[in-house]
């Protein structure tokens, strides 16, 4: 159970929380919405081939006006991105100065794309009244060079290229670079950087507190934003003054230093046309002028009249060896100012890190080590600096604009056509702000999972945003990513859903309303898969793609031909999993709400069809009895049936089907009540394939309902907790290691198409090779199982024992199955004996005595024998919810040690 104490409940924090969901102040005005990575976006492609990565490089972004959003080097934003500022650098030996992260492009990786920087979130609360992140600065040219043609010329069956391996960390040749805001009032921020020399002499670095205003006004008429007057930025006396026509007026301040003199730097933030495509500019003053003021020298690249919509102070400092130089910057509403500037900066950032401390303290369950603690403040301050501010109206971006960017007819008729209706202008949770600086539907269900018990509000407005009329399509779907907006994804919103609301109620928040606005969408999203996704009728589903990348024999986002399609076990599975969630929340809505009862019979009489058409024998469902596994199927033009027997978490996500049915509530529904009752008699044809019946602890007055018939559910056990498939040291296999040996191979037209296991990267380049489902471990897959043993733990209790590991002779209840796969996902992150974190064990400054062993990395995946954590680093996102699990383990140990002492 998840409570919130009343300690915890008067917080700072939380108060502000409460006065936020109120509206009584707007606390989350500001954050760190700043994208890390705008250039090679969907949003910011105009070309007729779609190639986003080639239409806008890193390489035009320092000259290159944006249309829908802003990047900066780990920056904040209004929640509309109207007003934006970062940390600026410069080495004195980079051709470039240090306004954004690198990393190579989806086409320059032998991987896809990868950021080739090192960042670290360290810090922030739920309204973000305290963030911190640290920067590692190279002191040497950085390898712009080396790193991508590296990369380029390896291929995918080696190791990604990093910043880490080029050396330029050797000898402590590096700034820390330390940004810290903390907010006295809603429109009041302190803006701490603090650069620390980590070699053994003085070095000098060049540092440019940045400010500047998105550009609304350079793309014609959109009767949007282009109504806005131009807003500006304006040296007055010391101070800057800021003026947005839908944000009012603010004031920026840059404390003077004895170190160095300050230099206001001042130009528009407007493409230099002429230095891009040799076109005639628009603007005197561009918005690389101060990458050209001090690299190239070119004094006239900046306005001498004090005055544009980019402004930075610059400041040239030398630190000794081992020193800190700290610069403090104030942005504060003008009505809000008293002109006490700096006076009481130390104390603000000083009350708002005591208060982040305290709340932590407040929430975290008593029993987390040091260690524990650590990983799980970063990963819920990467969660939180992943929020990120998402412009795309794609009527608008399909039909192009009256200024810079024109769309061709072959645009309008090319990505995302049908998703005109989408309006999204809203800071969202996005997998990874640098890799993934785009929402992908199903990765933000789990985001808000881990979100639930730190910011329930944000998780609850998530979750309902993407089911608005704005977002989801009239036909029900609900959009994937920028890439293809109707791409399937798994259909995981429902039981995100649910498990957020399972969360609040067991903190005594009973949001009744809130679940049924989600439960009306959700329908509608429900009907479209069974109208679009179950293509002969018979509950067996296809889907394509399904987040699952590289899983499948094929490449399941295309048609195969020849009039042939695949039954996936896993399109199967979660549709099974949707049907079992949305009869739990509608029986819960019809205790209150009768009406609910003829839906919850509905998704009753689905969920039982499926589970009939998975199971049925004699070829017809995707059982192999001989295997004891749920198989996707191939399905010729002829009706003829092959089974693809590849074991993957394909079908060991049938598990995830199950229901839990209080009898005693379900007398108080008469019409629901009814419908089962005449539907057990009357139709055993179906009942027979269901676990309905199976009442196996006499003192529970209810049953179970569950997707894999019992016996096939045991022989799924044994294969799923086998070290030599899929149980690693550090978690579940996505693929069963056996396929190391015995890949899987099937000859299609010609051609031989084969799985096997593959622990790290991916060896190929199907979906650009940045991800591998074949062997490694994910998160989001390995909590929703471990979330269903649970639900089938509290039905069975401890009468329901399974070998852990098989062939171990230790019998589990799997409730403790579920502890121990947990325990084994958590030791990725925290230091083994050795003193490496099993994630970061390849680079060695992580490792315990070392300069960089406080910092956690939370990557996408991992391997599935080394638990080396593998592609995005900062996927918190999903990864997030290691915290999750570090939570839960330590309330369960409190719980027993309560429990030890009372008996």
């Amino acid at each position: 159970m998840i409570t919130i104490t009343e300690r915890e409940n008067n917080t700072p924090e939380r108060i502000r929380l409460a006065e936020e969901a109120s509206l009584e102040k707007n606390w989350k005005r500001w954050g760190p919405y700043l994208a890390e990575r705008q250039w090679g976006t969907v949003r910011e492609d105009y070309s007729e081939s779609g190639d986003a990565w080639n239409y806008f490089t890193h390489d035009q972004a320092r000259s290159r006006a944006y249309r829908w959003g802003e990047d900066g080097l780990l920056g904040w934003c209004d929640r509309k991105s109207r007003i934006n500022f970062a940390p600026v650098l410069w080495n004195g030996k980079d051709p470039i100065l240090k306004e954004r992260l690198f990393g190579v492009s989806g086409t320059q990786g032998n991987h896809g794309e990868d950021v080739k920087e090192c960042y670290y979130y360290l810090n922030s609360t739920p309204t973000h009244s305290f963030t911190r992140a640290l920067y590692k600065y190279p002191m040497a040219e950085y390898p712009y060079a080396d790193l991508v043609q590296t990369n380029e010329h390896r291929g995918p069956d080696e190791a990604e290229y990093g910043i880490e391996d080029t050396g330029v960390f050797v000898n402590g040749m590096y700034w820390d670079v330390e940004t810290t805001v903390a907010k006295a009032s809603p429109s009041d921020l302190c803006w701490r950087l603090r650069v620390t020399n980590n070699s053994s002499d003085e070095q000098t670095i060049h540092l440019l507190p940045s400010i500047w205003m998105r550009n609304s006004w350079g793309w014609g008429d959109d009767h949007f934003e282009s109504e806005w007057d131009k807003p500006s930025i304006k040296l007055d006396g010391d101070r800057l003054v800021l003026e947005h026509c839908d944000m009012g007026k603010f004031h920026f301040y840059v404390d003077e230093v004895e170190e160095s003199p300050i230099e206001w730097l001042f130009t528009e933030n407007d493409s230099n046309l002429k230095s891009l495509f040799e076109q005639e500019n628009k603007s005197k003053y561009l918005k690389d002028a101060f990458h050209e003021y001090l690299i190239n020298v070119r004094k006239e690249a900046v306005n001498p009249a004090m005055t544009g919509t980019k402004a930075a102070a610059w400041v040239k400092v030398s630190v000794a060896a081992g020193e800190t130089f700290e610069l403090r910057c104030r942005l504060i509403a003008e009505e809000n100012d008293t002109g006490q500037r700096f006076e009481d900066f130390d104390e603000v950032v000083g009350l708002r890190e005591a208060e982040e401390s305290d709340f932590y303290e407040c929430m975290m369950p008593q029993g987390l080590s040091e260690e524990e603690t650590r990983v799980a403040i970063q990963g819920y301050a990467g969660l939180l600096w992943s929020k990120q501010f998402y412009y795309y109206i794609v009527k608008y971006w399909l039909q192009g604009d009256n200024g810079e960017l024109n769309a061709t007819v072959a645009r309008q008729e090319g990505r995302n056509k049908d998703w005109r209706h989408m309006f999204a202008r809203d800071v969202l949770s996005m997998p990874d702000k640098w890799e993934y600086p785009w929402f992908a539907s199903w990765d933000s269900a789990f985001h808000m999972v881990a979100f639930a018990r730190l910011d329930p509000d944000f998780a609850k407005k998530q979750l309902l945003l993407f089911l608005r009329e704005w977002y989801l399509h009239p036909n029900g779907q609900i959009p994937a990513y920028e890439w293809n907006f109707s791409d399937v994804n798994p259909p995981v919103h429902a039981w995100a859903v649910w498990q957020v609301y399972q969360s609040l109620e067991s903190n005594g928040i009973e949001d009744l309303e809130w679940l049924e606005k989600a439960v009306q969408k959700l329908s509608l999203n429900f009907t479209w898969w069974v109208n679009r996704k179950d293509v002969n009728g018979n509950h067996l589903f296809s889907g394509g793609f399904l987040g699952l990348d590289n899983i499948g024999v094929f490449d399941r986002s295309q048609e195969l031909g020849d009039g042939a399609h695949i039954l996936q076990a896993d399109a199967t599975a979660w549709m099974g999993g949707f049907c079992s969630q949305m009869l739990e929340m509608c029986l819960k809505l019809a205790e209150t709400r009768p009406a609910y009862e003829d839906m919850a019979s509905k998704y009753f009489e689905h969920f039982v069809r499926i589970a009939r058409a998975m199971n049925e024998e004699s070829g017809r469902g995707l059982w192999c009895e001989d295997d004891g596994f749920y198989y996707d199927h191939l399905v010729l033009k002829n009706g003829e049936k092959i089974p693809m027997k590849v074991r993957s978490m394909v079908g060991l996500l049938t598990m995830m089907g199950v229901a839990e049915i209080d009898m005693k509530k379900v007398d108080k529904m008469p019409g629901f009540k009814k419908r089962l009752d005449w539907f057990i008699e009357n139709r055993p044809d179906l009942a027979e394939y269901t676990t309905y019946c199976d009442k196996r602890r006499e003192d529970k007055e209810s049953r179970l309902l569950m997707l894999p018939l019992r016996d096939r559910f045991d022989k799924m056990l044994v294969r799923m907790l086998d070290e030599d498939e899929f149980l690693s040291e550090y978690g579940l296999r996505s693929l069963s290691k056996d396929h190391k040996e015995n890949p899987y191979s099937i000859v299609w037209k010609g051609e031989k198409h084969e799985v096997s296991y593959v622990p790290g990267e991916s060896t190929g380049y199907m979906f650009g090779g940045n991800s591998n489902w074949r062997g490694p471990i994910w998160f989001p897959v390995n909590y929703i199982i471990i979330a269903s043993l649970r639900k089938y733990q509290h039905f069975y209790g401890d009468n329901f024992t399974v070998e852990f590991p098989t062939g171990s002779g230790v019998q589990l209840s799997l409730g403790d199955v579920a502890d121990r796969i947990n325990d084994r996902l958590v030791s990725m992150f925290l230091p083994s004996e050795g003193g490496c974190r099993p994630a970061l064990a390849k680079l060695d400054h992580y490792c315990k005595g070392q300069e960089w062993d406080e910092l956690v990395l939370f990557y996408e995946y991992f391997n599935g024998d080394t638990g080396q954590g593998l592609g995005a680093s900062h996927q918190t996102g999903w990864t997030a919810l290691v915290v999750t699990l570090l939570r839960d383990r330590a309330r369960k140990q409190l719980a027993e040690a309560n429990q030890e002492e009372t008996i």
